[in-house]
């Protein structure tokens, strides 16, 4: 399974946003949106173009590491929360549609470290 997006907790959100904005802009990243406490890196325009952002950064005050992973069917997202769940993670969203754009259906859960763990298929 691919990785979708991840998301990473960082100190200073604004000396970051200036290194990854250099770094990553040879690799065609920028900036397609910022939502404090968060901003999203990608190629793609940060809307519903199902180009996922694919790098997230964000206040490490307030968040934990996020990495979601591609599905090919909605059956697999079920299965990854329901397996996950059984293997002593903690529900952190059970799997649905989500309105994160057209076609986003995930489930959520927190690993015994308590990463935020997701598993989304969208659909295409």
């Amino acid at each position: 399974m691919p990785i979708d997006h991840a998301k990473l907790p960082v100190s200073d959100l604004a000396a970051t946003r200036e290194f990854y904005e250099a770094a990553l802009k040879p690799l065609g990243y920028k900036v397609v949106w910022d939502t404090a406490p968060t901003l999203g890196l990608g190629t793609g325009d940060g809307g519903d173009d199902n180009e996922p952002i694919s790098f997230e950064l964000t206040d490490g005050e307030i968040a934990r590491c996020h990495i979601a992973f591609v599905a090919s069917t909605r059956e697999q997202v079920d299965a990854f929360h329901q397996t996950a769940v059984d293997a002593g993670g903690s529900d952190n969203g059970e799997p649905g549609e989500r309105p994160y754009g057209e076609r986003y259906y995930a489930a959520f859960v927190l690993d015994p470290d308590g990463h935020n763990i997701e598993t989304v298929y969208k659909g295409v």
